[in-house]
C-alpha cells in the first residue's frame, strides 16, 4: 500500500505514526533526565544512549510522515513490522530487561515495548508491510545499515563512555543479552556479534512466515468479495438474470449469499 499523502486514510496513518513517535520521544527525554539527575549523579549514562534496536521506531515514526522516497519508506515500515515486532515480543517473553529498580523505568519500558508491538501489528494489519519476501529484504537491508550506524556510534563514543556504550549490543563491549553474553565472555565480542546478527535475521524471517500466510488468505478473501461485487453489480444494473459472468451463471433468485459461496468454492 503506497502512501499518497493526500487521501484521508493516508493522512490518518501519518498522524497515528507521528503521534506514537512523539509520545516515544517525550518519554525518552524524561527517561534520560531521570538517569542523569536521579541515578547518575549529574553525569550522562552512556549505556542508555537512545539508539538501541527498540529505540529506532521513535525516529522512524516521526520521519515517515515527511519521507517520500518509496524504497526507504517501505524499508522503514517493514523494519518496524518485522524487527521491532520481534524485539517487542522477545522483551515480553524474557522480561528481565523490562524490570528495573524504579517504578518509572519499569512502566516506561513496558509501555515502550507495548507501543512497538502496537505499531508492528497496525502496519501489518493495514497491509502496509510484512506481507511478502520483498518486505523482509527491505527490512533486513535497513537493519544491517542501522547496525553499521550503531557500531560507528559505539566506536565514536567508546572513550567518552569509558567502554560503557553498546548500541544494538554488537560491540566492542560484550553483549548483555542472555546466551550471547556467555558467548562473548568465552570467545570474544566479535564471535557473539557474528552469531547475533544472523540469529536476529532468522528470527525475523520466522515471524514473516505466518504473516505471509495470513496476508495471502486475506487477499484470497478480498478477491472473492471483489468478484462477487462485480456480479451483483451486473445483476442490479444490467438485469443479467441467467447469464454467465466470470465463469458463473447469474441466478437472480439465488441472492448474494449464493454467489459469494459459489465464488469461494
Amino acid at each position: 500500500h503506497n502512501t499518497c499523502f493526500y487521501c484521508s486514510q493516508c493522512r490518518e496513518f501519518n498522524i497515528i505514526l507521528f503521534c506514537v513517535g512523539t509520545a516515544l520521544a517525550l518519554s525518552e527525554v524524561f527517561k534520560q533526565l531521570f538517569y542523569y539527575f536521579a541515578l547518575s549523579n549529574n553525569s550522562y549514562c552512556w549505556g542508555e544512549f537512545p539508539f538501541q534496536l527498540c529505540s529506532v521506531p521513535m525516529y522512524l515514526c516521526m520521519l515517515l510522515p515527511i519521507l517520500k522516497h518509496d524504497k526507504i519508506r517501505q524499508g522503514a515500515l517493514s523494519f518496524m513490522v518485522l524487527y521491532n515486532l520481534l524485539g517487542g515480543a522477545i522483551a515480553f517473553a524474557e522480561p528481565s530487561g523490562l524490570l528495573h529498580g524504579h517504578l518509572f523505568l519499569t512502566i516506561h519500558s513496558c509501555v515502550w515495548h507495548m507501543l512497538l508491538v502496537f505499531v508492528g501489528l497496525y502496519l501489518w494489519l493495514s497491509g502496509r508491510a510484512g506481507c511478502d519476501k520483498k518486505d523482509y529484504r527491505s527490512a533486513t537491508v535497513m537493519f544491517l545499515m542501522l547496525c553499521v550506524v550503531a557500531f560507528r556510534i559505539n566506536l565514536i563514543f567508546w572513550e567518552a563512555s569509558a567502554g560503557d556504550i553498546n548500541m544494538f549490543f554488537i560491540g566492542p563491549k560484550n553483549s548483555s543479552i542472555i546466551v550471547f553474553s556467555t558467548i562473548a565472555e568465552t570467545f570474544g565480542w566479535y564471535v557473539s556479534t557474528v552469531l547475533y546478527i544472523p540469529c536476529l535475521c532468522l528470527g525475523t524471517y520466522l515471524i514473516l512466515l505466518p504473516m505471509r500466510h495470513f496476508s495471502s488468505e486475506d487477499k484470497k478473501c478480498a478477491a472473492v468479495l471483489n468478484r462477487s461485487t462485480f456480479v451483483l453489480f451486473a445483476i442490479d444494473h444490467f438485469h443479467l438474470d441467467g447469464v454467465g459472468i466470470a465463469g458463473l451463471t447469474v441466478d437472480r433468485s439465488a441472492g448474494e449469499n449464493h454467489i459469494v459461496t459459489a465464488l469461494d468454492r
